[in-house]
């Protein structure tokens, strides 16, 4: 039974040893909330998120900026702990977005909050 779970449920994952569905709701704002994800920073934000994700071999399902908050749905592999998940997005983006935009720079002391929510979306068999 269990080794023929994966064929039986699409939607599920292989890994060595495991079968698996990790999807997680990940939001994430700029410190001190402030509206600063307008127009091109938005714009390239969305493209550095989904090159991010490709490089972790994350799949990014959906992606939804505000200009005072990001939202993104994830999957990942039991392999990829959630605190690591949220530090390389912040981490990136904030690296690259202060270096293109120098108004964030003189803005704000960091770009992002170190405070986040991550949680999991549940699936039922």
């Amino acid at each position: 039974m269990c080794s023929t779970f994966g064929m039986e449920h699409p939607g599920y994952a292989r890994h060595t040893g495991a079968i698996f569905s990790l999807k997680y709701h990940l939001v994430f704002c700029p410190k001190y909330r402030k509206s600063v994800m307008l127009g091109p920073v938005t714009e390239r934000l969305k493209v550095l998120l989904a090159r991010k994700a490709d490089e972790l071999h994350v799949t990014l399902h959906t992606l939804d900026v505000m200009s005072d908050h990001v939202h993104e749905f994830v999957e990942s592999d039991p392999g990829m702990a959630t605190a690591k998940l949220a530090a390389q997005f912040q981490g990136y983006t904030s690296r690259i977005l202060r270096q293109e935009f120098r108004h964030l720079r003189s803005q704000l002391p960091s770009l992002w909050s170190r405070s986040y929510y991550i949680g999991a979306v549940a699936q039922l068999l």
